[in-house]
């Protein structure tokens, strides 16, 4: 009975890895369809159209539109894996609880888009403008490659949009018993550091820089303790009644 079980369980499992990979196909093909018009309309932005785009190989144009095209196909296919693990997962779940987990997936692709956007618009546009403003008080010449421009971008992008996953991160830690209000509080100050090193990393070293990005780190944070102290009593009380 048992290995009937973990055959079923593989089964599903390799139910749920297709649907992922076909829908990832699917858009990776409207990714690859897209993609000049997502990089035109990237280099079209203010700040950007003074930057050059140049190529230093045959294939760096092809690369950057296969990982538009990718990038496109992830940033879409992220509800789908969501879904997917949360259908794996609910026949184990009680009904509340599955009802209960099914926002948790609008609401983390709505933060990531969240994250993506406020990277690309304030962030990068910062870190941009401040090397921008060292090259030209060396009197360097500027001469970017596209493969080094969109590296640079996604090593700003790709941190802050998970870290607006965190009061998803956090709700689900306590609804599932890791963490307490009592917790969060008491780890608030290290939590503070963290997201203070994480601004310094990711922003241009000024300090109105700095404060652009940590203070909304924060501000999240706090958002997520909120929300997560009104999930945690909220269980308190379900559990007082039965």
């Amino acid at each position: 009975m048992e290995q009937e079980d973990w055959i079923l369980h593989l089964t599903e499992v390799r139910k749920r890895l297709l649907i992922v990979l076909a829908w990832f196909i699917v858009t990776v093909s409207l990714g690859f369809y897209f993609s000049s018009d997502i990089l035109l309309y990237l280099k079209s932005q203010p700040l950007i159209g003074e930057i050059r785009w140049n190529v230093f190989s045959f294939t760096d144009g092809l690369m950057i539109y296969v990982k538009c095209a990718f990038l496109f196909a992830a940033l879409f296919t992220l509800p789908v894996i969501l879904y997917q693990v949360w259908a794996f997962v609910r026949p184990g779940l009680t009904e509340t609880e599955s009802r209960n987990a099914l926002p948790y997936i609008p609401v983390a692709f709505a933060l990531f888009i969240i994250g993506v956007s406020f990277s690309y618009w304030v962030v990068f546009p910062m870190m941009v403008r401040f090397m921008m403003r060292m090259n030209h008080r060396i009197g360097a010449v500027e001469t970017y490659g596209i493969d080094r421009y969109f590296a640079f971008l996604f090593q700003i992008v790709v941190p802050m949009a998970i870290a607006f996953e965190l009061p998803v991160v956090l709700l689900f830690l306590t609804k599932i018993g890791l963490l307490t209000p009592e917790i969060l509080s008491k780890s608030r100050k290290y939590a503070y550091l963290a997201l203070t090193i994480t601004g310094s990393c990711i922003s241009p070293p000024d300090m109105i820089s700095h404060l652009s990005v940590t203070v909304p780190l924060i501000l999240l944070f706090e958002l997520s303790v909120i929300v997560a102290g009104w999930q945690w009593r909220a269980m308190q009380r379900v559990a007082k009644l039965t």
